[in-house]
């Protein structure tokens, strides 16, 4: 079963521009030495559009073999046609994971038959995969409603959990959970996080936000489920000024992170985001020194103005 912190897994890039795995290792080695219940790569948060097949599937791999089977590994699966999706979704299973997770492309539209027949196309040509339909809000994805989202998954037992980030998802979590089907298992949150504390009062049984926070995103995990609500909430509120911040700059701030905790090299993107300047970055540190008690997996190293990018 999924359940609790999902990290999306970004893309290091070396001063060259090529991928860099060495840093994709210790990302997956910070994830998993932070306690994160499982991993999800590619992802937006990946710069999936930004990667050729070749690279995403050596960087699937990587991962597959670095977590060896330790904890679910969630592939990105999202493409413009059922027939890349299926693509994909053939390579991960010869990877080693047949958990995919799958955002029907805008061209299909917003209606309950063409989105179920896109999935089921997907489901019928790949045997025994485990899909999570991932619902994102516009512009990037559709902002499918909940009775359609439940029309899609009653007649399709391959779709076993939903990805539900659309905006206020509180509302459409507790209305797919209401009346879901029984082969569906859960609901994940989305959003970054932004929302975590509402999705699990309504029930989401995890959630997949970006990794730079992953060692606090568990711990708020495991204290909401001890019922310690009360020191969930506190993590939530410290955490969130960032997480309001990464919103803007998206995959930047991530690196950005992960730089001063001495996890990535770099920043460097190939994806066109807004651009931090040196305001943007004082604040960032100014909050990140706010909590160094609460980033001790990884702590942070001095700021990095004037740092590549």
């Amino acid at each position: 079963m999924l359940k609790g912190i999902l990290p999306v897994l970004p893309t290091p890039f070396s001063a060259t521009g090529d991928i860099d795995e060495a840093a994709m290792t210790r990302i997956v080695d910070f994830a998993l030495g932070s306690g994160a219940d499982g991993l999800v790569f590619p992802g937006f948060a990946s710069e999936v559009d930004e990667l050729d097949a070749r690279e995403r599937a050596s960087l699937l791999r990587l991962i597959v073999k670095r977590v060896a089977g330790r904890v679910p590994v969630v592939a990105g699966a999202s493409a413009p046609t059922a027939e890349e999706a299926i693509a994909h979704a053939t390579e991960a299973v010869a990877i080693g994971t047949s958990i995919v997770m799958i955002q029907a492309p805008k061209s299909v539209g917003i209606g309950a038959e063409a989105v179920a027949a896109f999935y089921k196309t997907i489901a019928d040509a790949v045997p025994g995969l485990e899909i999570v339909l991932q619902n994102a809000p516009a512009p990037r994805g559709s902002d499918l409603k909940p009775d359609v989202i439940l029309e899609i998954v009653r007649d399709n037992p391959a779709v076993r959990y939903v990805k539900e980030e659309t905006l206020p998802a509180g509302t459409a979590i507790t209305a797919i959970l209401k009346e879901k089907p029984a082969h569906l298992i859960g609901v994940i949150g989305g959003g970054g996080a932004r929302y975590i504390v509402d999705e699990y009062a309504r029930g989401a049984c995890g959630a997949m936000p970006a990794v730079e926070f992953v060692d606090v995103h568990v711990a708020l995990d495991r204290a909401f489920r001890a019922g310690d609500v009360a020191k969930a909430r506190d993590l939530y509120m410290r955490t969130l000024p960032l997480l309001v911040i990464q919103a803007n700059f998206r995959m930047a701030f991530t690196k950005y992170v992960l730089q001063r905790r001495g996890i990535m090299d770099n920043r460097l993107a190939r994806a066109t985001l807004p651009p931090m300047d040196a305001g943007d970055l004082r604040e960032i540190d100014a909050w990140l020194d706010l909590a160094p008690d609460l980033l001790t997996r990884a702590p942070l190293i001095q700021p990095m103005l004037g740092a590549a990018e």
